[in-house]
């Protein structure tokens, strides 16, 4: 397999040099070249074609946001961002996944060493290399009236009913793991979703400071309220919890009502927050009462997690290859059997819907196709 080929774009002639010198450690990467800022890097994306560039957002000439969109449209090909933790650099990172950016890394410092960073963008550029930019994906229309209430009876205002729903707990639970790929996954599937829905709790794998961000960017978007979880967060309906980054989420009972702990802790399949983490709780503690959802993301996260919703009786679902940004997590889950249903994107939405409407059983013998 010839080596992936990559142009990394960032202002510091530092930053560039630490990351070449440690990316060409990685096997199967080869650095094609560096630039300074964008106007230098188009004129080598032209000459050279990566097969995927790696790129920091704060530059002089042109800002790195803005240099993605221009790619995107005239000379596509597989952008991973490497970004700083600042308030500014997350909200901008959250944009560039919006934007078709194949994934969002932090830079070295802090939590991130400079060879965790590089043999993470190792990993990415090496899954980006064998995939294509894809347009951003549309969300399932719906009419106003299903958007604020699978069952279309009259409901006030979102944000009226936000606040109503504020203390309604929820008798039934949607746990969902997504990785590479899955902002745009998320997006599509929440966006589509009724206020009316059971509680959802969610792991996305971004850095901290990440999740923040992309959790205030879904809430002005959905109808349901996303945040990113606080120990101790009522799960209820209408509302979205995602686990925040560098943190574990469990779901436990408290009383008459479900509840997230967020906590520190070793890494698990390699992440924290984990996949496998929410999923074993999701079985524990709701049964039969939950819908398990993987999708597109690297690795296999999550797979087992599935499954064990799947034996304690929760109806599953994967991603299907076809729409998936990387097949990795949802072909694990399927493989080991913790798939119950194996659906398209565009699906996901209705597919909750039914399970809110309790006209999805669970069947712990046979995987269907909902294509």
């Amino acid at each position: 397999m010839p080596n992936a080929r990559i142009i990394i774009v960032d202002d510091s002639a530092i930053v560039r040099q630490v990351l070449r010198n440690e990316l060409e450690r990685q096997p199967g990467i080869e650095v094609v070249a560096t630039a300074a800022d964008p106007l230098l890097a188009r004129e080598k994306i032209l000459e050279l074609h990566p097969d995927c560039v790696i790129l920091d957002l704060e530059m002089p000439k042109m800002d790195g946001l803005t240099f993605l969109r221009k790619l995107m449209k005239f000379h596509p090909v597989p952008v991973i961002v490497c970004s700083g933790l600042t308030p500014k650099g997350c909200a901008l990172a959250v944009e560039c996944l919006e934007a078709g950016a194949f994934e969002v890394v932090s830079k070295p410092g802090g939590n991130f060493s400079v060879r965790e960073v590089a043999a993470r963008l190792a990993e990415l550029v090496q899954a980006a290399a064998s995939s294509r930019p894809r347009p951003r994906a549309t969300a399932p229309t719906l009419s106003s009236a299903s958007l604020l209430s699978s069952t279309s009876s009259p409901i006030a205002p979102p944000s009226t009913a936000r606040v109503a729903d504020a203390r309604t707990g929820s008798n039934r639970l949607i746990a969902i793991g997504t990785s590479t790929g899955g902002t745009e996954a998320l997006r599509v599937v929440l966006s589509a979703l009724p206020l009316d829905t059971p509680g959802i709790v969610m792991v996305q794998h971004m850095p901290e400071g990440f999740t923040k961000a992309f959790a205030d960017r879904l809430n002005t978007l959905c109808a349901i309220e996303v945040k990113e979880a606080q120990d101790g967060d009522v799960i209820r309906t209408g509302r979205a919890l995602l686990a925040p980054g560098s943190q574990h989420m469990r779901v436990v009972r408290e009383g008459s009502q479900w509840v997230v702990r967020v906590f520190d802790g070793p890494r698990v399949m390699r992440h924290k927050p984990s996949v496998e983490v929410l999923f074993e709780s999701a079985a524990q503690v709701a049964g039969a009462r939950a819908l398990g959802v993987i999708m597109t993301g690297m690795g296999g996260d999550g797979a087992t997690g599935l499954l064990a919703m799947r034996k304690a009786g929760a109806v599953t679902i994967a991603q299907d290859e076809q729409s998936c940004v990387v097949f990795g997590m949802p072909r694990e889950a399927i493989r080991c059997g913790g798939a119950q249903i194996v659906a398209p994107l565009d699906r996901i939405a209705k597919l909750i819907g039914d399970f809110t409407a309790q006209r999805l059983a669970a069947d712990p013998l046979a995987t269907v196709s909902a294509a």
